[in-house]
């Protein structure tokens, strides 16, 4: 689940330099440079991307500005895969694995009483389906309303 980063690898005149263009930006318009994995901490895309790119190995240091990701490699590394991580960069679930139930990941509030506070009447279906505290707050406004209405 997820989706693919289009990712096109540049020759780079530097050797040992590897060059991706992406079809998204992940910066902005600012330059980002990272060098170590404690360097590349947060959320932002650019800092998750250079993280995995570090731990994948063989990578000395990490350039993200715009959608050009620029990967100076560690001495005697090849970059091997190194396209495959950033164009999984938001892929959230791979393949064959299964994708979390969120069935159950909010938890039930408690219905409504079937019968309101007010002289023991019935709530409708509708109302027994509303969370109690939002009719407690529903019927204290409409208080407070009538009685500066009148």
């Amino acid at each position: 689940m997820g989706q693919l980063v289009g990712v096109t690898e540049k020759a780079s005149s530097q050797p040992g330099t590897l060059r991706f263009e992406l079809n998204r930006t992940l910066s902005g318009q600012g330059h980002e440079r990272f060098s170590t994995v404690e360097e590349a901490r947060g959320d932002l895309p650019s800092a998750v991307l250079a993280r995995r790119l570090i731990d994948h190995g063989g990578v000395e240091s990490v350039h993200v500005y715009s959608n050009i990701v620029t990967v100076e490699l560690s001495r005697g590394s090849t970059g091997e895969g190194l396209g495959e991580v950033v164009a999984n960069l938001y892929q959230y679930w791979l393949p064959g694995v299964e994708p979390p139930s969120f069935d159950d990941a909010q938890p039930e509030e408690a219905a409504a009483p079937a019968t309101s506070d007010e002289g023991g009447e019935e709530l409708s279906a509708a109302a027994q389906r509303v969370p109690a505290h939002l009719l407690e707050r529903s019927k204290a406004a409409k208080e407070r309303w009538s009685a500066k209405n009148g």
